[in-house]
């Protein structure tokens, strides 16, 4: 493991964007696994945009991240739900939909449940 790592998403490892360019999603690999930014664009919602991609009927990853700017609303398969916004940590089970509020995107950093995240089914 190197001492010092300073990487920059815009020159991510691998991008994978979003169904109907609702936003994309910038990986960088590391020695302790992938690490990602994803760009929720308004009207994005997951069962519509990377459901397809998915192929399972709610996300099934699990994630601990953090918001970086804009607002998310997960609503978890037993119904409980809350909003994330600026400065929140989430960590989510899987089992979620998710969805932007508002007009602003969504920006978030994931360091457990981006690896396969909106990379296509080989099902």
């Amino acid at each position: 493991m190197a001492g010092l790592v300073i990487r920059s998403f815009d020159s991510a490892d691998e991008t994978r964007p979003f169904e109907d360019g609702k936003g994309k999603l910038d990986l960088l690999r590391t020695d302790g696994g992938p690490v990602g930014r994803a760009v929720f664009e308004p009207g994005w919602r997951w069962s519509e945009h990377i459901k397809p991609l998915a192929g399972t009927a709610s996300c099934q990853e699990a994630h601990t991240g953090y918001v970086v700017s804009g607002r998310i609303k997960i609503v978890m398969d037993d119904g409980e739900s809350s909003e994330a916004g600026p400065g929140d940590f989430l960590q989510i089970a899987p089992g979620h939909d998710a969805w932007v509020v508002g007009e602003e995107p969504c920006v978030a950093v994931d360091w457990t449940g981006y690896g396969d995240y909106a990379k296509p089914s080989s099902s």
